[in-house]
């Protein structure tokens, strides 16, 4: 089985990998996307539940084929595919039976063993099955799916519980490999339900990692910038560089840029018009506020919008309020980025545009 280009992955985050999310990130230089963990059992016995996880997936197809749109600067067509499911899950009959609802309209199927939230601890999976006493368990599950599925079977892990835990990390991936992953991504922290950054991520894990394998290793962790992103793969010699919480207030990172905050709002906006029934409105208005608040979180109108934004009650709203109040609050020749007093500098090395906000309608 061929494997999707592994360079810039979009990660999986809970309730933020949406489908016009995704589709934002592919067109501005992000090479992989996966959509959030998905639970086995709630795709197999919640119909709810599959049904509309089945209509983000397949949403991404639906728009790439849309013959009626002429509009050459707003085309999807490349963007829609390659695409990852993840799912997570301690049963390896269930973990398989759930990917064969979705492994046709995706890429391949991904292994979360790095979730560290509460409910991954009482429910035992993701990140609290790197133990070695569970060791047999998930080398069960990846071994079941490489054999029983139609496309490539990957992981996502964290940081073995260990004295040495670069050594143990390495062990555990010589063990996913030798069950069938086709590449394994290490985030390398280890699992904390309080906190979920607990330091920085330790990266010679991931060259260690790297080292130790045959197939390839996504590094995750540790980027904010697109410079950050070229670290991060010299110091590992990783294959791709997966980046998750900074996308989410730049999802132009990828292709080394910042955009103006309004108009990448704007943009998302129109993928979730062109994908009705797609993404949850409270899942956009929290889109919005991070690319606000990822450059502007420190002005002193951003309370104003934060509160503003959770009342509304459609994107017609959310347009009105980018358009008419955040324009004027921002004054009406504010430049994308005042390197004098912006919260985000320009010596990172990424690209800032020029555009001018000005001329919008208050």
């Amino acid at each position: 089985m061929s494997l999707p280009d592994l360079t810039h992955v979009s990660a999986p985050m809970v309730n933020q990998s949406d489908a016009p999310f995704r589709l934002l990130t592919r067109r501005y230089g992000a090479t992989l996307t996966y959509t959030q963990m998905l639970e086995p059992s709630r795709l197999l016995n919640d119909r709810e539940y599959l049904e509309f996880h089945l209509r983000d997936i397949q949403a991404q197809i639906a728009l790439s084929g849309d013959e009626n749109d002429v509009d050459d600067s707003s085309s999807w067509d490349g963007y829609a595919r390659p695409l990852i499911v993840q799912l997570c899950g301690n049963n390896p009959e269930l973990v398989v039976r759930a990917a064969r609802q979705v492994q046709t309209h995706c890429d391949g199927i991904d292994l979360n063993l790095g979730c560290p939230q509460e409910h991954a601890r009482e429910c035992h999976f993701g990140g609290y099955l790197l133990g070695k006493q569970d060791w047999p368990l998930v080398q069960s599950m990846v071994s079941s799916m490489s054999r029983s599925l139609l496309v490539p079977t990957s992981a996502k892990t964290r940081l073995c519980p260990s004295s040495d835990p670069r050594s143990a990390t390495a062990t555990f991936g010589q063990l996913l490999e030798h069950a069938g992953a086709s590449w394994v991504t290490l985030h390398a922290r280890h699992v904390s339900a309080k906190r979920r950054r607990q330091g920085a991520a330790d990266l010679d894990a991931v060259r260690t990692l790297k080292e130790t394998l045959s197939v390839p290793v996504i590094s995750n962790g540790n980027v904010r910038t697109f410079d950050d992103v070229r670290v991060n793969l010299e110091c590992t010699r990783a294959d791709g560089a997966m980046v998750g919480e900074a996308l989410l207030g730049n999802p132009t990172l990828f292709a080394g840029d910042l955009p103006d905050p309004v108009l990448i709002s704007f943009e998302y906006l129109d993928i979730c018009k062109r994908l009705p029934d797609v993404t949850p409105l409270n899942i956009m208005r929290t889109h919005v506020r991070r690319f606000i608040e990822f450059q502007c979180s420190r002005r002193p109108w951003y309370p104003k919008f934060r509160g503003a934004i959770s009342e509304c009650q459609s994107i017609g709203d959310i347009e009105d309020l980018l358009h008419r109040k955040v324009a004027r609050w921002r004054g009406k020749t504010a430049k994308v980025l005042d390197t004098k007093d912006d919260d985000i500098q320009g010596s990172s090395g990424v690209h800032v545009r020029e555009d001018v906000l000005g001329s919008v309608e208050t």
